[in-house]
């Protein structure tokens, strides 16, 4: 992929962004489904809490997309700011990221997707690749994210189709 052609990544762009939409949405229920008291919860020690994994996904996830749009990353550590308390909150910045980072990859040329990127010397492709790269990170954390979930006391909400805690609301509701 190293000569993609740009119209080729204008493509993929134009391909990718409504996965990017579906998997920030998905991604935006599992972190408002923190709840308050369980901010704090990790399942060991060494693990990051709740509220760190949740700044973790819309912290890096922000620094790929724009670091696409710049054409090169900045890998400076993007700090939670001491205003940003709960997964509300963290829910609230990482659309703001989103909606920023979707609109400023929608104005990128062909010429800019197609440039070769490198990512920490390990290796280089197209930067439109990135944006699978970004997700697919989200998604693995999201993950872990979602079986801190129960255990910090709150409920899994529908990733791919219903979650054990979405059916039996339906139920519960007469559904």
């Amino acid at each position: 992929m190293a000569n993609l052609q740009p119209e080729h990544a204008l493509a993929i762009l134009h391909m990718a962004l409504p996965g990017l939409q579906s998997e920030f949405n998905t991604t935006r229920r599992v972190i408002e489904a923190i709840p308050l008291s369980g901010g704090e919860y990790k399942p060991e020690p060494l693990a990051k809490t709740a509220l760190e994994l949740a700044w973790h996904i819309a912290a890096s996830e922000h620094r790929f997309y724009s670091g696409v749009v710049a054409g090169v990353f900045d890998f400076t550590p993007n700090h939670r700011s001491e205003s940003v308390k709960t997964s509300a909150d963290i829910a609230k910045v990482y659309g703001e990221y989103f909606a920023q980072d979707m609109e400023a990859l929608k104005k990128m040329s062909g010429e800019q997707l197609a440039k070769s990127m490198d990512f920490r010397g390990m290796f280089q492709m197209p930067a439109v690749v990135f944006l699978d790269l970004g997700v697919r990170h989200s998604i693995h954390h999201r993950g872990q994210l979602s079986t801190y979930l129960r255990p910090a006391g709150g409920k899994v909400p529908a990733i791919y189709g219903e979650s054990y805690d979405t059916a039996e609301a339906k139920k519960a509701a007469g559904g």
